[in-house]
């Protein structure tokens, strides 16, 4: 049965036979994830999944990002999740339709701390998640986004199950119950997004992908092929688009989805979608000298579907305003910079920009129009008194097209982290991360995001 077979792939891969190329993604998807986590542990989202575990008052496992605070593993995924995801800003992938990391590192990082796993244990459950959200979101198809499930959740938590299910070191048979019971708290949908329930959504994957492995290990039972046959999650779930899973069996590891199509790593902290919008209109306002009082319309051209996420037109908040392509359109023309910043309630309702929002019109390029071989791109054009300036983009920045090098990840994390830590901490952090795999127990990364205590020298 296709479950099992994707089962024993996760718990039978031996940590040696994972390429090393694709470890090296893994560390490098956890630099990003924990930086932009960091960054977000001020929001309102994030304070209020602190709230909770303070409250709740779990038997301290593991702990929660940037605090001495910890709780159960289950409740640390959690409020990491929310955390890791607050921002927009961390990492995504095509094949999932979403983000990995933000559910993937808080999960695994919770059962990791509380097993005292190794840097390298933790590194090859990320890899071996991230191979099954790749995986299984190419089994549900576009479809299934197409719907409005938000597939950061809907697929997280079964990457998440896979990612604790290996550092609890559960067996084929009992991962496949825990995929079950992950099956039936599989949720979020689309239009959610542009509110604290977004970032919800990947704390709540991490934190029932993490309890699924839990119970079953402790002997909870669901459907043991939940992938397979009649009513299966994916025959439930997915669209007629999608792979065969049983084709997917034998591709496994074959390419690493971590390799191919590899990790986006996000430059701006707002929905993927706009950012070849922001891209092209920051380089036709450096190249031509834009001023916004110049500008007397702006036109952003779409491939059909791949403005779906993008559901804020007149955003009031800044939670709104990153689902915003007239939003982010006016900011990188005014502003010339997209940050943290740039998404406060306060800076979405400034007059300047709202005026120029109102001369951004989006639609779709006719499909006829789409040459072959070039699926995504955004068509801009910005009409001033002189004439029309036009441009395609292809590439997102951070895109495995268009990638980040280690120099503008680092200098990322280290703005991210930067908010929450002091620029030492900030590096020596960053220096442990960079050579996770020769920790001897994971605990150590989560005790280094911890600011400095008063009591310290």
């Amino acid at each position: 049965m296709v479950t099992e077979q994707f089962s024993r792939f996760v718990l039978e891969t031996p940590a040696r036979q994972i390429p090393a190329p694709v470890l090296q993604g893994a560390r490098d998807a956890f630099i990003d994830t924990v930086g932009v986590a960091l960054a977000g542990l001020d929001e309102p989202a994030s304070r209020l999944a602190t709230r909770w575990v303070e409250e709740l008052g779990a038997r301290p496992q593991a702990s929660l990002f940037g605090a001495t605070l910890a709780t159960a593993p289950t409740e640390a995924a959690f409020a990491n999740g929310i955390s890791a995801h607050a921002l927009d800003l961390d990492d995504s992938l095509t094949t999932l339709h979403g983000h990995p990391s933000a559910t993937l590192v808080p999960a695994a990082l919770a059962v990791a701390q509380s097993t005292h796993a190794s840097g390298a244990e933790l590194l090859a459950a990320y890899a071996l998640g991230l191979e099954v959200a790749g995986k299984f979101g190419r089994a549900l198809g576009d479809e299934h986004y197409m719907r409005g499930w938000h597939s950061t959740s809907t697929i997280g938590v079964f990457s998440c199950t896979a990612a604790a299910a290996r550092l609890w070191g559960l067996d084929a048979k009992q991962l496949c119950m825990a995929w079950g019971l992950a099956a039936s708290q599989m949720s979020g949908l689309l239009r959610n997004f542009g509110f604290m329930a977004k970032p919800f959504h990947a704390g709540h994957a991490a934190r029932a992908g993490v309890w699924s492995a839990w119970a079953a290990k402790a002997g909870m039972t669901a459907d043991p092929d939940i992938l397979d046959g009649t009513r299966s999650m994916l025959a439930t779930y997915g669209g007629g688009d999608g792979a065969t899973p049983s084709t997917l069996v034998g591709r496994l590891g074959a390419p690493w989805e971590i390799l191919d199509p590899g990790i986006n790593v996000k430059r701006w902290p707002c929905c993927y979608g706009t950012h070849r919008g922001i891209a092209g209109l920051l380089a036709l306002r450096e190249a031509h000298g834009l001023r916004a009082d110049d500008v007397q319309s702006v036109e952003v051209g779409f491939v059909p579907g791949n403005d779906a996420a993008l559901i804020g037109r007149e955003p009031a908040t800044g939670l709104e305003a990153k689902f915003s392509m007239e939003y982010t359109a006016a900011a990188a023309l005014i502003d010339g910079a997209i940050g943290v910043d740039t998404f406060t309630d306060a800076a979405v309702m400034r007059e300047p920009h709202r005026a120029l929002m109102r001369k951004v019109r989006r639609y779709h390029v006719d499909p006829r129009d789409i040459p072959a071989g070039m699926p995504v791109f955004v068509d801009l054009a910005v009409t001033i008194a002189s004439g029309r300036l036009t441009l395609r983009v292809q590439h997102a920045p951070g895109s495995r097209a268009a990638p980040m090098d280690a120099q503008d990840r680092k200098a990322k994390f280290l703005e991210c982290a930067g908010r929450w830590l002091d620029p030492q901490r900030a590096q020596a952090l960053h220096a442990l991360l960079w050579n996770c795999a020769d920790l001897a127990d994971a605990d150590a990364l989560m005790r280094a995001t911890r600011r400095r205590s008063s009591g310290e020298a």
